[in-house]
């Protein structure tokens, strides 16, 4: 059996769960089998937006963001259901018991997929026996399908486990990669969203043979060193490891500044944390991650110095929203003695797109409809400069000192002995 595994290199799998919220409420109640399936925000309103949706209602062209009203327009059987997030977080804790069950070397990525090294594991089988031992596992126990790709890296076997879904398995080599990947669409690459494939275009890359072949210098300049690390992809190259310790990491976005005098002026104080959390909101939308938990640093005039944090109810990446928490937790916790230092921070940091509203699911389309507004808006900030463009009043133009960042930038997937793995 060990003549299956490489000497050298490592035997990744990437299990992800196939339509995971609705494939969860017909584990709970199979009438709901077979139909048309979609969770969703505001379900009484038209203008709810779909979270989720069973392939029965994919069928129909009906996705994910899409306005219930018009989802009911191209399906008008369609079943509806509010979220129920505590039995998502239940299925996805089940699901991981199975797999640490394989090996140790398994790394969450999100509430429905993760990563397995089974390198070593040659005494359980070849890695497509374990791969549908994997799956018929899960399915008979909790009822719910995943598909599964295997590779000889991270990147590579996220490719593969979209491949065929529902309940595929699919193996992909770097041998495969000329005839399976290279002639597929740019912008189809895991990792390469609307904007990117964009900018790939005005260049001539339109495939990912393309990008394999790209020109270094061409793609440096264009997308900086993202680019050179796109173009491995494209040719199979990511060294990343599988890290079971990645979802302990406690890491965090935030900015400080000290100030050119010591300051009780609340009126400048608080001119100094929108200034910090406009920046902190910068960075996590140049980054697609939202903070989950809102911090504030307060340094007096004689060095003492206090951090106070709070959770806020909805992962925040909007300069209003960290703007509001970091006010709050200052005006609570402000002694009224001259302060030499501010900064604000972003702590519990996920990647946008594995975010979700856990309490207030029913503002998704709200956000939504925001999005178009808030890139408009960066990407005048990023050409002109971020006083190019402003919502509300402007401050007056303060010197405030030099900025600094105090912690570093990070992806969280999960805390420390923290049962509730809520994140998708």
């Amino acid at each position: 059996m060990k003549d299956m595994y490489p000497k050298n290199g490592r035997v990744i799998l990437h299990v992800d769960m196939n339509s995971f919220y609705a494939s969860v409420e017909m584990s709970y109640d199979v009438s709901l089998k077979g139909k048309p399936l979609a969770i969703a925000g505001n379900v009484e309103e038209r203008r709810g937006i779909i979270v989720t949706c069973s392939y029965e209602a994919r069928k129909f062209g009906v996705k994910t963001t899409m306005p219930i009203w018009q989802a009911k327009k191209l399906c008008p059987q369609l079943v509806i259901q509010k979220p129920n997030f505590e039995r998502y977080r239940k299925a996805s804790l089940a699901i991981f018991d199975v797999l640490r069950q394989y090996t140790e070397m398994v790394e969450p990525v999100s509430i429905d997929e993760g990563y397995l090294d089974i390198s070593e594991c040659a005494e359980l089988g070849s890695p497509l026996d374990i791969a549908n031992s994997i799956q018929e596992r899960i399915f008979n126990t909790m009822d719910l399908p995943c598909s599964i790709g295997i590779a000889p890296n991270k990147f590579l076997a996220k490719t593969a486990s979209d491949m065929k879904k529902p309940m595929g398995i699919t193996v992909l080599r770097k041998r495969d990669i000329p005839e399976k990947l290279w002639p597929l669409q740019v912008g189809d690459m895991h990792g390469i969203g609307d904007k990117t494939s964009e900018k790939l275009q005005t260049i001539g890359i339109m495939t990912i043979r393309d990008l394999a072949q790209a020109n270094d210098s061409q793609l440096k300049q264009l997308l900086g060193i993202n680019g050179i690390r796109l173009k491995d992809r494209a040719n199979g190259i990511d060294p990343r490891i599988v890290d079971p310790e990645a979802i302990f990491e406690h890491k965090s976005i935030g900015n400080s500044t000290t100030l050119p005098h010591d300051s009780t002026n609340q009126k400048e104080l608080i001119g100094v944390l929108e200034k910090l959390s406009g920046k902190v909101a910068v960075r996590l939308r140049n980054k697609r991650l939202l903070g989950q938990k809102i911090g504030v640093t307060i340094r007096y005039k004689d060095r003492r110095t206090i951090t106070r944090s709070r959770t806020v109810p909805n992962p925040v990446f909007e300069k209003k929203d960290i703007l509001d928490g970091a006010i709050d937790l200052f005006m609570k916790n402000w002694n009224g003695e001259g302060i030499r230092l501010l900064g604000v921070t972003a702590y519990d940091v996920i990647e946008k797109e594995s975010a979700f509203k856990q309490l207030d699911i029913f503002s998704f389309q709200e956000d939504a409809e925001k999005e178009p507004l808030y890139e408009a808006m960066e990407h005048l900030q990023n050409k002109y400069g971020e006083n190019i463009i402003k919502k509300g009043l402007p401050l007056k133009n303060r010197s405030i000192g030099t900025d600094t960042s105090f912690s570093k930038d990070f992806f969280e997937q999960s805390r420390r002995n923290d049962p509730s793995f809520d994140k998708e």
